[in-house]
């Protein structure tokens, strides 16, 4: 058993992540700021704090004896990094060399990273390798590159251990409405979908004229306990002395938005009604990973690859929300 901190663990994919962390045994102390993350999503021993404040960190990496980190607190939102990149950069990259440098002063040397398939930009081929070039489009995605650069650097000269995890469309939920997507605002198709379907209000849909087989963007949704149970893979692997490495998290199949709608529409028992919009600038009509290297070093495979199965299983959490929002 390993104690591990988690920056970011009270949002999405690191609430899910702490579970798979307690169902493997290890110790999870999450490291939030709760800006974006959620109390409620909490699981395990919280710690209020900023990802920039270096000096607490380090306070709490030494006080519990942490062996690794796995790091997911960054802005998000790549939209918004066009319009507010001096936070992006702030908070992910700043805010990383805080984290680095605390590992670095307290000898931890196994640190798993939440970085994105956004660090490619727009695929030249698809599916998306690993050696795939990275020339990412928004400064979201600059944030990310950076910081595995930063990895790669600090690996090269001070013997970090590190996996840089690039995921492509994380979704669902727990199918007992205890953890799911939250945002605000929310961006993401699942619960857009899910919640379009309950209401009534006009899902936009960006672009019908892409060169796919329905028009509409084509995305590797993974679901997101896979995503997690990858990340407690990749921990154990550097936890036992492994080597750095950068990986793809997806399934290696595409849906197409008008097919998670229609998914959206089983689940709920309603169609998603749609209002048509000009696709965004330099939106891909393909993203979907090549999964093979992480088959090849973690032994990871999706066991939930199905799209009907991940929106239902995002379906309790999101009705919850719905709910609470009526009452509130």
């Amino acid at each position: 058993m390993a104690t591990v901190l988690v920056p970011g663990g009270a949002g999405y994919i690191g609430g899910f992540t702490c579970q798979a962390l307690l169902d493997a045994g290890h110790a999870p102390i999450i490291y939030d700021n709760l800006s974006t993350g959620h109390r409620e999503l909490a699981l395990g021993e919280l710690v209020e704090g900023d990802i920039r404040n270096g000096g607490l960190l380090r306070e709490v990496l030494t006080a519990r004896n942490a062996a690794a980190v796995i790091d997911f607190a960054a802005c998000a939102l790549a939209r918004e990094s066009v319009v507010e990149p001096a936070k992006f950069y702030d908070v992910n990259v700043a805010g990383h060399v805080a984290l680095l440098e605390a590992c670095r002063a307290v000898g931890i040397q196994a640190f798993v990273f939440s970085s994105s398939c956004s660090t490619y930009g727009v695929p030249r081929t698809v599916p998306i390798g690993e050696d795939h070039p990275q020339r990412p489009i928004s400064p979201y995605g600059r944030t990310k590159l950076i910081g595995e650069w930063l990895l790669r650097d600090y690996a090269s000269a001070y013997g970090l251990r590190y996996a840089a995890l690039r995921y492509f469309n994380a979704a669902g939920g727990d199918g007992e409405g205890r953890l799911g997507e939250w945002h605000n605002p929310e961006t993401h198709i699942v619960p857009l979908a899910l919640e379009a379907a309950a209401t009534g209000a006009a899902l936009p849909v960006f672009g019908v004229n892409h060169a796919t087989p329905d028009g509409t963007c084509i995305r590797d949704y993974i679901h997101v306990e896979d995503l997690a149970r990858a990340h407690v893979l990749a921990l154990d692997r550097l936890l036992a002395g492994g080597g750095s490495v950068e990986l793809n998290l997806g399934t290696g199949a595409g849906h197409s938005v008008l097919e998670v709608l229609a998914a959206a529409g089983r689940v709920v028992g309603r169609d998603v009604p749609t209002q048509i919009a000009d696709a965004q600038p330099g939106d891909p009509p393909y993203l979907v990973a090549d999964p093979l290297r992480a088959r090849e070093v973690l032994g990871f495979s999706c066991r939930r690859p199905d799209v009907d199965d991940i929106v239902a299983s995002a379906w309790p959490f999101h009705r919850k929300l719905l709910e609470r929002r009526k009452t509130a």
